[in-house]
């Protein structure tokens, strides 16, 4: 019952919304392009970042702006996080509890499900309901609302913020009633999509050092077996014409793997091939690439090889 439950809250066709009155803390890469397309979709927004400049775009746009965490619970009954870290996560939300007229806590970020666990705790101790939804895609699915979201939570919570969810996600999946579910699909996701990248970034240098045309190779791979996100979307987007633009870090993105590992190990599930992407990633964290696009780390590759992918030697 559960995996239908799953399947049919993904379905893609439009929710009505009825504009509702939210609060979004956490307006960077990802959280901007919710804010802009919740205002678009006639919900009334009232928003924090600890960036001045982030903020103030955001209210340009028509957000109420608030000059704290406290300040923007205080007005909204509901309030959604888009955070980078775990920490940050379980900061904010402390303070959102202490709020009195707070009643739902939605978590876009990528939390992992330990802190979500820990916060579901705290909220309820304040008769706050919580629900876990991670989302995946990118800033380019950000903006344009077509991020997959992975909700978790109590159902009838879920019901209430769907419309709001489906206005940054078409594929909206609802999980569960345990919170952290959603958090570990996401971590699950984003540790795939991390070792499949660092593999294809290693197949396709081999491929350009033993002759083959960096377009072509690619576009054999994505009509076969061979194919991924990053061969389709990052990997073509971003590297064949070495612009890298930033999309997702390579901190952020060794930070899930990390999580998913260390979670995977606290249930005793033995993972051999996953750490070595993790392994890769710090190693590129290392070098300076902490809040370059993940995809940049193929310059080591590359480096390593005497060989680039992509456009000619810059």
């Amino acid at each position: 019952m559960r995996h239908r439950a799953a399947r049919l809250a993904a379905r893609t066709n439009p929710v009505e919304t009825v504009g509702m009155k939210l609060g979004l803390i956490g307006l960077g890469n990802i959280g901007q392009h919710f804010a802009s397309r919740l205002l678009a979709a006639g919900h009334e927004l009232v928003v924090h970042d600890r960036s001045t400049t982030a903020q103030e775009r955001i209210v340009a746009r028509g957000a109420q702006g608030a000059d704290s965490v406290q300040a923007l619970a205080e007005q909204t009954p509901v309030v959604l996080l888009c955070l980078p870290m775990p920490a940050v996560v379980a900061e904010v939300a402390g303070q959102v509890a202490n709020v009195q007229g707070v009643r739902l806590l939605v978590d876009l970020s990528t939390t992992g499900p330990s802190i979500t666990k820990t916060v579901e705790a705290l909220l309820a101790e304040k008769n706050i309901a919580m629900i876990g939804a991670p989302v995946s895609g990118g800033t380019v699915a950000a903006e344009k609302g077509t991020l997959a979201v992975m909700a978790a939570g109590p159902k009838t919570a879920f019901d209430e913020i769907e419309p709001v969810l489906r206005v940054i996600g078409k594929n909206v999946f609802y999980l569960g009633a345990d919170p952290s579910l959603g958090q570990t699909t996401k971590i699950i996701n984003n540790t795939l999509y991390a070792t499949s990248m660092v593999a294809s970034c290693e197949a396709l240098v081999y491929g350009v050092k033993a002759g083959l045309d960096p377009q072509t190779l690619l576009d054999v791979i994505n009509v076969s077996s061979g194919r991924s996100f990053a061969t389709l979307e990052r990997i073509p987007q971003c590297v064949l014409d070495r612009s890298f633009p930033v999309r997702f870090t390579t901190a952020l993105l060794h930070k899930d793997v990390k999580m998913c590992i260390d979670e995977a190990e606290k249930l005793g599930v033995p993972m051999s091939v996953n750490p070595a992407a993790r392994q890769y990633l710090a190693f590129a964290i290392s070098q300076g690439d902490g809040e370059r696009d993940n995809v940049h780390t193929i310059r080591h590759i590359e480096q390593w090889a005497g060989a680039q992918f992509g456009a000619k030697p810059e």
